[in-house]
């Protein structure tokens, strides 16, 4: 992947934008279980009471709580709230607090004060809270205050008593508080404030429902902002993914036209269509839980860590052992897992060439009646990527309910330990809740991360894959400073000594060639197959580069020029004729873009196709199927003689082009493009299997062997050449090449 970096760098942005998100969504999932333990804790257990601070007190109530603190503690609670007369009192507070009289109203205090009052509040609170809930008559009671004298307050008491007196009378109280966890006595002094706000004539009914009703409303509007921040990142991953699929798409597909013959040998027509769609939608797919998953798994798994950590240290070590457990076993799937998926890749390949070979070669299949051996050829290729797929899948289903044990296991021990601490106190249910939250996220996160430690390997094998085809050298490069052509020798095409043997070969398919090919003349070339004729062909346009020698056209090396430029030139008709799905005007118009109708007529009479051109029922604009499966092989040939008319290009090349044809069209097909090229001056080369094409040239080359051994007319070669002698005469009778 990191070799395909450059393609991702343009989409930074959205990038950048698509982590924001997820990291919002993340924050968004690690807030809810907050809410839902204030909700369970202080909502329902606590009666919507969070805290020991009282914004209303009566003045006993305030005195009570006077009692229990040190000198400094008092300046503190003096300084945070404020005696009010009752008919001072501010209306609001008159109609929540029906009951009250002159009382102390809490003043407006930083989170910082309140919070260092609220610390000196709860012992406190849970004192007075405890004495104010003893029943006077109770057994409890009088065992330890049945000693005070009739009609004496304990308070009045205590208040009179020094400190370590009031110490020794309310130990008891005092170390049962001790025993309490932090959330019970956060729980019990809330408690506290609630029996004062009912002492005060609230409706803590009312107070319970706004507080559950506001924290609720937090909660959707969390998740709502989590769920609009999960469908843009969703979007922004997606528009990466697909932008990123895209370019190495074009890339690719621009790599491999560049492509000379020697880089199309080195990899398969079916392993280039599968770099450029399975492999590069590994890659896409990769890019998309790069964006989603890899960023907010870790996001989510620190952070519930922490938060877990945060809510219940006590707990820890169940997180710790569920971490060990997982990556233990993500490491044996892994481990597992990871060589298949370079197979996979090597398969589908397999699989693809299979399916290509058995369409493209259906008909020599039926023709020889080999249907069992293709089916059979077909069903193994594809029964070992099945078994492979099988396999990885197998491995990685198991995944899931591995995970899904862990879970169950991991909130049966939260709910264990947590009862534990629960009864001592140091939890309350809310927290245990939450932390069995955090621990599923934890383990959810680890979940995602094995799933893109899958991928990853996959896609990898993918992009590297991919960027095997971007980085191939190609061999055929346009020169740094290219060249002009010479407008004094438009047509001219010169070999010297030219030699040419394919890469890795040792012997040479071509040696010393020397010829001239001018314009406004013919010329032809023949012998017998393996000569070398095709070979020599594709050099000109430079789909090969030579060997050894020079080859000119207009008087320039053709290595000189740019491609475009020299291929500009000419029009090529190949051996085989091949035609592109759309209609038999835009087939024609493939190399000359503005030729009119007038000019696609004339072309087409030229290469006597227009008897079925016109018998066609939209004529020009009649459809033709891919590959021109709908016209017959000398009419997709005719159609692709007339594509390279229309370009009137300088050079006109024709690789055997006229095999499909029979000889009464071959030979009115090539009087008029003599008739032509004496017109229009173009130069034109054709290779020929039949001296019935040929024999007409102004100039016949024969090969054999990769070598010329004979040059001349049809009449000279007849005379001095044994080789054409020897085509002419298993063709043509003495008498008909007399005739001819």
């Amino acid at each position: 992947m990191i070799k395909l970096r450059k393609y991702v760098y343009k989409f930074w942005l959205p990038i950048i934008l698509c982590i924001g998100f997820v990291f919002i969504q993340s924050q968004s999932e690690l807030a809810l279980p907050d809410y839902m333990s204030k909700i369970v804790t202080n909502g329902i257990q606590a009666g919507g009471f969070d805290t020991s601070v009282a914004d209303v007190m009566s003045q006993e109530t305030y005195q009570h709580l006077m009692i229990f603190v040190d000198d400094k503690q008092k300046e503190t609670i003096k300084s945070s709230y404020t005696f009010t007369k009752y008919n001072e009192i501010d209306e609001d507070i008159k109609s929540k607090f029906p009951k009250i009289e002159d009382a102390y109203i809490l003043n407006d205090l930083s989170s910082q004060d309140k919070e260092k009052l609220e610390n000196i509040l709860i012992k406190p609170m849970l004192m007075v809270s405890a004495i104010d809930s003893m029943d006077p008559q109770s057994l409890e009671y009088k065992e330890r205050f049945g000693n005070l004298p009739e009609g004496v307050d304990i308070y009045q008491v205590l208040s009179q008593m020094d400190q370590k007196t009031k110490d020794q009378m309310t130990q008891q109280i005092d170390s049962q508080i001790e025993t309490m966890g932090e959330s019970t006595m956060l729980i019990a002094a809330g408690n506290g404030v609630k029996s004062e706000y009912i002492k005060l004539g609230a409706d803590v009914d009312a107070i319970q429902n706004n507080y559950i009703f506001l924290a609720g409303l937090k909660m959707l509007g969390i998740a709502l902002l989590g769920s609009v921040a999960a469908m843009i990142s969703a979007f922004l991953s997606s528009r990466v993914g697909s932008g990123v699929a895209r370019d190495l798409r074009k890339a690719v597909f621009e790599k491999v036209e560049s492509f000379s013959n020697t880089e199309f040998n080195k990899f398969s027509t079916a392993s280039l269509i599968t770099r450029t769609t399975n492999d590069i939608t590994q890659v896409q797919m990769l890019m998309i839980m790069l964006l989603r998953i890899v960023l907010f798994a870790p996001m989510m798994g620190i952070g519930s860590l922490y938060k877990a950590l945060t809510h219940s240290t006590s707990m820890t070590w169940i997180i710790l052992m569920i971490l060990i457990v997982i990556s233990a076993i993500l490491l044996v799937l892994i481990k597992i897992v990871m060589p298949k998926f370079k197979i996979i890749q090597s398969l589908i390949d397999r699989l693809n060439l299979t399916m290509r070979e058995n369409l493209s070669g259906v008909l020599v299949i039926r023709a020889f009646g080999n249907e069992t051996h293709s089916e059979e050829r077909f069903d193994k290729a594809n029964d070992d990527l099945t078994k492979v797929n099988l396999f990885v899948n197998r491995a990685m289903a198991t995944l899931m309910p591995i995970m899904m044990f862990i879970m169950n296991i991991a909130t049966v021990l939260v709910v264990w330990v947590g009862a534990q601490q629960l009864d001592l106190g140091n939890i309350a249910i809310g927290e245990m809740l939450a932390f069995i939250q955090y621990a599923m996220h934890i383990i959810m996160s680890f979940l995602f991360v094995a799933m893109i430690f899958i991928m990853i390997p996959r896609a990898s094998v993918a992009a590297d894959r991919v960027y095997e085809v971007l980085s191939t050298k190609v061999e055929i490069q346009d020169p740094i400073q290219p060249v002009d052509f010479n407008k004094n020798k438009k047509g001219l095409i010169e070999f010297k000594d030219v030699s040419f043997r394919y890469p890795g070969a040792q012997e040479a398919v071509l040696s010393h060639i020397d010829f001239i090919a001018e314009p406004g003349k013919t010329t032809a070339f023949i012998g017998s197959t393996g000569s070398g004729k095709s070979t020599l062909i594709n050099l000109i346009p430079r789909f090969y580069d030579v060997s050894e020698g020079q080859i000119l056209v207009d008087g320039v090396n053709i290595k000189d020029v740019r491609q475009h430029d020299l291929r500009e030139l000419m029009g090529i008709v190949p051996q085989k004729g091949m035609l592109f799905s759309g209609t038999i005007r835009s087939n024609l118009q493939y190399g000359a873009h503005d030729a009119t109708d007038e000019d696609l007529n004339h072309v087409i009479e030229i290469a006597q196709a227009k008897e079925f051109v016109d018998e066609k029922p939209k004529g020009l604009d009649e459809e033709i199927s891919q590959g021109g499966t709908n016209v017959s092989g000398g009419q997709k040939q005719r159609l692709a003689i007339a594509r390279a008319l229309a370009k009137n290009p300088e050079i006109l090349i024709f690789d055997d082009s006229f095999s499909a044809l029979d000889f009464k069209t071959d030979a009115t097909l090539r009087k008029e493009l003599n008739q032509l090229t004496e017109k229009e001056k173009n130069t034109v080369l054709i290779v020929g299997q039949r001296i019935a094409s040929i024999m007409d040239a102004d100039q016949i080359i024969v090969l054999d062997n990769g070598k010329i051994v004979g040059k001349g007319t049809h009449d000279e070669l007849m005379k001095s050449c044994q080789v054409y002698q020897e085509i002419a005469y298993s063709q043509l009778s003495k008498e008909e090449l007399a005739n001819a």
